[in-house]
């Protein structure tokens, strides 16, 4: 099992040695910078010397370098998502709150919020002008 584990892993890294050999040396930096910072593009660019985002968008024209971004936002997202379950294994109330209502909504953990909308507003003023001709009598 482990030895499967080690060639999965050892395959992995040939594919993203593979596919960083694709990248100008600035993409390269920028996506290391991008890990960084945890995925937030403006950082990424600040500390890399990259004037604007729209640098990076056109960059993600291209497919492989698009996957590889997102690929770096899913890794952001799993460590905050292991940060989540750390705070509510500790018996953070907020953290268990938070989590309910975004992973629980299949079971009702929701906040909804009742709007009583008249929708025949006509109807209302017609009323209103029966009751002060009636006070007018």
């Amino acid at each position: 099992m482990h030895s499967v584990r080690a060639k999965v892993k050892k395959m992995a890294k040939k594919d993203k040695e593979e596919l960083y050999s694709k990248f100008t040396s600035r993409q390269k930096k920028f996506l290391e910078a991008l890990k960084d910072v945890g995925g937030n593009i403006t950082a990424a660019c600040m500390k890399t010397g990259i004037k604007s985002r729209n640098t990076v968008y056109k960059w993600m024209k291209d497919s492989d370098f698009a996957s590889e971004v997102e690929s770096i936002n899913e890794e952001s997202l799993d460590y905050v998502e292991s940060k989540l379950m750390t705070a509510i294994q500790q018996d953070n109330i907020t953290a268990i709150i938070f989590y309910l209502k975004t992973k629980g909504k299949k079971r009702g953990y929701v906040e909804t919020i009742e709007n009583n909308i008249n929708t025949n507003a006509f109807e209302d003023l017609m009323k209103k002008l029966d009751e002060e001709e009636d006070k007018d009598k």
